[in-house]
């Protein structure tokens, strides 16, 4: 398994595109214009002008697991789910958010994985039981709120294409982009899988935008 790599190292082309956008939507221009950002564009134009194209996705569970569990009552490993009612605050993986209390919820055993191998395996997940809220892949990763759903520090475990771990790291909540990004610009990571640091299971899966 390949060594981690130090937060602090040289900043990658992923971090310094970021960081260059950012500077020309604040309207500092980029290391070698020759003037200043041009403000007087039309609504359309000017929003487009300003968007910045996020350098990942943070992807709910799997469309073809919730039908599965809400439609067939089996998880990944032929087992028939669980049914409970939140209490409030358990992880719900199809909407990256924690449960309000009182929700319906599936306790079901989940594996994000598709290859054979030693790194495969299955764990417990909650999602809502009814299909009513539907989440886009998010853009940053879910940290806002009172009750964060990846919560204050976490674990970011790289794959390679093949689904064997590249790099894993405890992460705070503050510095988990900046290692984010280090792993993403990797040439031999294909995708990132955050888990929760207590239990280990899974929380979401991170792949290039």
């Amino acid at each position: 398994m390949a060594d981690s790599l130090p937060v602090n190292q040289a900043p990658c082309p992923l971090r310094r595109l970021a960081c260059e956008r950012k500077n020309r939507v604040a309207g500092h221009g980029r290391a070698g214009d020759t003037g200043p950002m041009n403000t007087n564009l039309s609504p359309g134009a000017s929003a487009q002008a300003l968007a910045v194209r996020p350098a990942y996705r943070v992807r709910p569970i799997s469309a073809d697991f919730l039908r599965r569990v809400r439609e067939q009552g089996l998880d990944d490993l032929g087992q028939p789910v669980e049914h409970h009612i939140a209490q409030g605050g358990e992880p719900c993986r199809d909407v990256l958010r924690r449960a309000h209390p009182g929700e319906a919820l599936i306790l079901a055993s989940h594996c994000p994985l598709a290859l054979p191998g030693p790194y495969r395996e299955f764990g417990p997940v909650f999602v809502r039981a009814t299909a009513g809220e539907s989440t886009l892949p998010l853009s940053a990763l879910p940290l806002q709120g009172p009750q964060p759903y990846l919560g204050t520090r976490f674990v970011l475990r790289a794959y390679s294409a093949q689904e064997r771990i590249v790099d894993g790291q405890v992460v705070e909540a503050q510095e988990a982009e900046a290692l984010l990004l280090q792993q993403l610009d990797r040439a031999e990571v294909a995708f990132v899988l955050a888990r929760f640091a207590g239990y280990g299971c899974f929380a979401a899966r991170i792949e290039r935008a």
